[in-house]
This record gives structure tokens, C-alpha cells and sequence, in this order.
């Protein structure tokens, strides 16, 4: 019964520190491997008394907070983290690279922002509220900072 017991406590901490330390999101895995736990407590009071009961809840508190602590204090969290700096920008617009009227055309769908070559370079663009396909000739209609706001040429008058 003792097999039982610790197996199924040392398998619901050991699925309880990979959801804290390794599976991203929803906490499922740390509800099976708690409940798991809770099983093997309740079987060393059901089977074994109150006495032993207690200490293996009392042994199993423990064990977590151990296995809590070690976990936290390792290097694990370095190991997880990204260490990479994104140093890359959306639109770097050169003066007078992009004038309002320049001609283009998409390379990506705008919904409502999307990719467009202009003047020979890809830039990130923005169509307002509408959607343009790819491959459609568009016009800069004007320019907010590095943001280049653009229409559908065949729409303009």
C-alpha cells in the first residue's frame, strides 16, 4: 500500500512542478497532479489511520514546499528565458524616401495594415478602414511619422 501511496504523491508533485515550471497556460496538469496527491493522503488515512495519515499529509506539505523552493532557487528560469534582445523596427523611413502620392504596390493583404512596395521598398502600410488585396496598385495618401497611410489607386477620382 506505501508503494501506492508515495507513488501517486511523488507522480502529482512531479506533474505539479512541470505546470508551474514548464507547461504554459491553463492549470489542467496542476489539478491532476494536486488531485493525485490528495488521493495519496486520503488512501494513508483511509488505509493506514488517522496517525499515519497525518504524517504523510504533514510529510507531503513539506516535500512540496521543498520541491517548490528547490525548483524556484535553480537555474531553471534562467534556462526558460529568453535572452535575445529584438532590435528591429517596423517602418525606418528615410527623408524624402516616401512622398504622399508616391505609387505602389501591396505584397500583402491590408486588413488594414499590411506590406507594400514603394519607390522599390517593402514598408508596413496602413489603409485606414479598408482592405486591399494583394498585388493592387496604391498611392500614399499621407504620412504620420513612420506610418504610411495608403488607398487603392483604381478607387481615387
Amino acid at each position: 500500500m506505501w508503494t501506492v501511496i508515495l507513488t501517486l504523491i511523488g507522480v502529482g508533485l512531479l506533474i505539479v512542478l512541470l505546470e508551474i515550471l514548464v507547461i504554459p497556460g491553463g492549470g489542467v496538469a496542476g489539478v491532476i497532479g494536486f488531485g493525485l496527491m490528495v488521493t495519496g493522503v486520503y488512501l494513508a488515512f483511509e488505509r493506514m489511520g488517522t496517525t499515519q495519515g497525518l504524517f504523510v499529509l504533514s510529510g507531503t506539505v513539506v516535500l512540496n514546499i521543498a520541491a517548490l523552493v528547490l525548483a524556484l532557487r535553480s537555474k531553471t528560469w534562467d534556462r526558460a528565458m529568453l535572452k535575445t534582445n529584438i532590435d528591429g523596427r517596423v517602418n525606418t523611413i528615410e527623408d524624402g524616401a516616401v512622398k504622399v502620392g508616391d505609387v505602389g504596390k501591396t505584397v500583402s493583404r491590408c486588413a488594414p495594415s499590411g506590406k507594400a512596395l514603394i519607390n522599390h521598398m517593402h514598408y508596413e502600410v496602413h489603409a485606414g478602414t479598408e482592405f486591399i488585396n494583394e498585388n493592387e496598385e496604391i498611392i500614399v495618401v499621407r504620412l504620420e511619422g513612420n506610418k504610411i497611410i495608403i488607398k487603392q489607386k483604381s478607387l481615387l477620382p
